[in-house]
């Protein structure tokens, strides 16, 4: 049976985020301003079932879709915000699932935020990313999320609610990571958002918060 660790609603794709996306699917490239789901499931094949049953069910397109042996990442985004989430509604049925609570309950692993970044700091950040570029004394924050795929939600959180650079987010693997770079007050406007959000969302159990 399937392990449905995220299944996630972004209601309005902010411009950098989708943007972002835009740099690492090989899909329907998502645009800012749609609605897009983000599910991720183990073991990692089960996620072409997932595909299936979003594309059969709503008229949404797949922006991504990344299948590991562990691990499987489905994202699919509409105009529509009711298409969206009747594709999520058609992956639950598919995996014999009754709600969205079924998922994992993401959890906040570890952050931190560094002021005042030097120089050559910031030209190692901007060496990896590929959204966009953080400036000496500029202020660096970074989210780590399990499971990954909460990491495309909290970045989007933060873009709502900060004048922020999203550098970058990784929504995949073991764990998710957000990359972010603004002036200070920003940053902390972003990450209070960001882990907001994500304290909101409901689901299962998290044994990795133990650990937190």
């Amino acid at each position: 049976m399937a392990d449905l660790r995220t299944l996630v609603y972004l209601d309005v794709l902010q411009p950098q985020v989708a943007g972002f996306l835009g740099t690492v699917s090989q899909g329907y490239l998502p645009i800012e301003g749609q609605a897009s789901l983000y599910v991720e499931i183990a073991p990692g094949m089960e996620i072409n079932v997932a595909c299936d049953a979003a594309l059969k069910a709503a008229k949404v397109q797949p922006g991504m879709l990344i299948v590991e042996r562990e691990f499987g990442i489905l994202e699919v985004h509409s105009w529509d915000q009711g298409m969206v989430r009747e594709a999520g509604r058609a992956i639950l049925d598919r995996l014999g699932l009754k709600s969205e609570d079924e998922r994992l309950k993401p959890v906040v692993v570890s952050s931190q935020t560094i002021t005042g970044i030097d120089p050559h700091h910031s030209m190692l950040v901007n060496r990896m990313r590929h959204g966009d570029m953080i400036l000496k004394d500029q202020t660096y924050f970074v989210l780590e999320t399990h499971p990954a795929g909460y990491a495309v939600f909290a970045a989007n959180e933060a873009e709502k609610a900060a004048n922020i650079h999203v550098l970058e987010f990784r929504a995949f693997g073991a764990f998710g990571r957000v990359y972010l770079g603004g002036s200070e007050a920003e940053i902390e406007e972003a990450a209070k958002a960001a882990i907001r959000g994500l304290d909101a969302l409901s689901g299962r159990d998290n044994k990795v918060a133990a650990g937190r």
